[in-house]
């Protein structure tokens, strides 16, 4: 198979989808591996290191997606890219398509076959491949919160972790799934109040053994979430629900009895957000403020940390990878029902319930297409 790696293009993505020791192990199963030029420059990766992996490198991501079986990205196809998508191309990268009509409806006309990263799950409900994005995130997360609530960037100036005979600041985080823990640990780490919320009662007993004295693992319910917000200097909405729309958990009344200059970091962005005000920003951009209440909503947050990224999604992507190279598309989905379920969108027919579900589009088992 002709493998094709391309240059991410939207707004300040530093990433790549796969390293040099990556397409090496693809060379070793007997694939082409195309790179588009400087695709791995701004995670330390240059073209000659791709080439010494025995990767060719070419200069245009048209000469990719005419060529390549199998095409990867990290972030979704732009606009520039939908007409370029070939019919039976497979196209393997995070989608968020539930979040994203215009892409799905491009995906569908294109009649190619769209394997989703942040959609392929394991037996016992773990996305292999949203993980280490999203344990990047989580920590990155903390890491904006305590950036924001400075005064110079708009907050009320709180320092997370307090020092002696001052005290430190509240942290509220919403999902106690990946996110939502590194997100704790580091706040945790740093010396503030975190209050956790999740529905999972199984969730919250793991979390109670596992997360330091500071950490006080809840309920998730919406009074839970009316009461804590008030005391927040900082909400990370951390919730998920695969491949479908975030669900909206502070609303516009809600905001207004948050503190002036708290700060909301939503990394359920990508999904369409967790909080009503939310809308996407970027690394040059990152934050805005609604009723006094910084909002920092970047949708590709593990970007700006483009090495360690990487890294991490190679180490994650590349058996899937692999996989679908070795076997072909149909039967790497017949044999790995985890690929199975990165099906979303295939030959035209939406295959992934959430994605139908958002649009009201016809739902096809892909079970049928196999």
């Amino acid at each position: 198979m002709i493998v094709g790696i391309l240059k991410e293009i939207k707004s300040e993505e530093n990433r790549v989808c796969m390293t040099p020791a990556g397409t090496e192990v693809m060379k070793q199963n007997g694939h082409t591996v195309l790179v588009e030029k400087d695709a791995g420059v701004k995670s330390g990766f240059e073209n000659g290191a791709y080439e010494n992996a025995g990767a060719k490198i070419v200069d245009t991501p048209e000469e990719i997606y005419k060529t390549a079986d199998m095409v990867m990205h990290v972030k979704e196809p732009m606009p520039s890219e939908y007409e370029m998508i070939r019919e039976d191309q497979i196209v393997f990268t995070y989608l968020h398509l539930a979040a994203e009509e215009k892409l799905t409806n491009a995906l569908i006309k294109s009649n190619s076959v769209n394997i989703a990263y942040e959609t392929i799950e394991k037996e016992n409900g773990t996305l292999p491949l949203l993980m280490p994005m999203s344990e990047v995130a989580g920590r990155m997360a903390t890491q904006q919160a305590a950036k924001y609530l400075e005064m110079v960037h708009g907050g009320h100036g709180v320092l997370l972790g307090g020092v002696p005979g001052v005290e430190s600041a509240t942290i509220v985080v919403i999902g106690g799934g990946v996110v939502g823990t590194q997100a704790a640990k580091m706040a945790c780490g740093l010396g503030a109040k975190v209050y956790i919320l999740d529905k999972d009662l199984e969730r919250l007993r793991y979390l109670s053994d596992v997360m330091p004295a500071n950490c006080f693992p809840l309920m998730a319910n919406p009074e839970a979430t009316r009461e804590l917000i008030k005391e927040a200097d900082a909400v990370i909405g951390a919730v998920l629900v695969t491949g479908a729309k975030a669900p909206k958990l502070i609303t516009r009344e809600m905001l207004k009895t948050m503190k002036q200059g708290s700060v909301l970091v939503d990394v359920a962005i990508d999904q369409g957000g967790c909080f009503e005000t939310s809308k996407p920003t970027t690394h040059g951009d990152p934050v805005y403020t609604v009723d006094g209440v910084v909002h920092y909503c970047v949708a590709n947050m593990p970007g700006a940390v483009a090495k360690t990224s990487t890294l991490a999604l190679t180490n994650a992507t590349l058996p899937y990878a692999v996989q679908i190279a070795n076997k072909g598309w149909r039967k790497a989905m017949k044999e790995n029902k985890e690929i199975k379920l990165g099906a979303n969108v295939i030959n035209g027919k939406v295959t992934y319930k959430g994605v139908s579900d958002a649009f009201g589009l016809e739902y096809t088992e892909i079970d049928q297409l196999l």
